[in-house]
């Protein structure tokens, strides 16, 4: 069986995304074929390059007025497409070319702290002004609602006295680097059982 195609989105620096491609470097079950952002001077194409994956950016008017992703990732073969630090809203034309074929990860334990316009900082420094005793991670199905599909996984991490949004911050990003490999690879071991 020929490996599954996953296409990487991402807004940012790509430290995720980075770890999901060198996580499957030496996979059979699939491997990162495309990275895509939307932000011509997101670091994560500095990744990509480096990683020598081939990489697209695309504007939110092509994202979401146009076919010109959706016909790259049919062009491309692509399987499944994982979110990994992506700040644009998915279409419904990808959503409907991918039904339960995206995975998203959320830096907080949905449903709170979800919805448009939380992530990154803003999530960690909503939840330390909350007082929350504990955050962590979850990892879900996309749908047609900002961080609402079907959980697939959450891992929790206390929150203490004193914290800080940073000091938040990197408990988190230990808890995805960590965890969202993983769970992308039993998710996609699992369907093609």
């Amino acid at each position: 069986m020929s490996p599954i195609k996953i296409a990487i989105f991402a807004s940012g620096s790509g430290t995720n995304a980075e770890n999901i491609v060198r996580y499957f470097k030496d996979s059979t079950l699939c491997r990162v074929d495309l990275i895509l952002s939307n932000k011509n001077d997101a670091y994560v194409l500095e990744r990509a390059r480096q990683l020598g994956v081939e990489s697209f950016v695309f504007s939110a008017h092509e994202l979401g007025e146009t076919d010109i992703v959706n016909d790259l990732l049919d062009k491309k073969g692509i399987d499944y497409i994982i979110l990994a630090g992506f700040l644009l809203k998915i279409p419904n034309n990808l959503l409907a070319n991918f039904p339960s074929k995206i995975i998203n990860i959320h830096p907080a334990l949905l449903p709170s702290y979800g919805g448009k316009g939380m992530y990154g900082m803003n999530v960690h420094k909503a939840v330390v002004e909350a007082g929350e005793k504990e955050s962590g991670i979850t990892i879900h199905l996309v749908d047609e609602h900002y961080d609402n599909g079907k959980i697939l996984f959450r891992a929790v991490c206390p929150v203490y006295p004193g914290e800080t949004p940073d000091s938040l911050a990197e408990k988190i990003h230990v808890l995805e680097y960590d965890h969202y490999p993983k769970v992308i690879e039993k998710f996609l071991m699992d369907i093609s059982k």
